[in-house]
């Protein structure tokens, strides 16, 4: 478990970060209020399904849950990488290891919907 624990530490620090750069730099660049609210409040919805994704999965224990939220995170992913990157492309490059790594997410998340649903039978 100790392992895993720092699996995810050794993954996701680096991914934060990236967002967290990529954040500060297109919020930073957006002399325009509208805008920089609207690239905020992607931002901030980004952040919440991807903390959703482990209610959904571990606190419901529902791997069919989890794997909405994490379709739901994918395009919002999406969504983000495109508003940035009409503000700042450099942040919306920042923004590509964290949406693959969340699409690899998606695909082991999916796999396991597909195992139970043939264990299942």
């Amino acid at each position: 478990m100790a392992a895993a624990v720092m699996g995810v530490r050794v993954v996701w620090t680096p991914l934060y970060a990236t967002v967290a750069y990529a954040a500060d730099h297109a919020l930073g660049t957006l002399p325009d209020r509208r805008r920089r609210a609207r690239l905020a409040t992607s931002l901030a919805v980004n952040l919440a399904l991807n903390a959703g994704w482990n209610w959904l999965f571990f606190g419901l224990r529902s791997p069919r849950a989890g794997l909405a939220g994490t379709l739901l995170l994918d395009l919002s992913n999406a969504q983000l990488i495109r508003h940035t990157a009409r503000t700042d492309s450099t942040a919306a490059r920042a923004l590509l290891p964290y949406a693959a790594w969340c699409a690899f997410a998606t695909a082991l998340n999916a796999s396991l919907v597909r195992r139970n649903a043939r264990n299942a039978r």
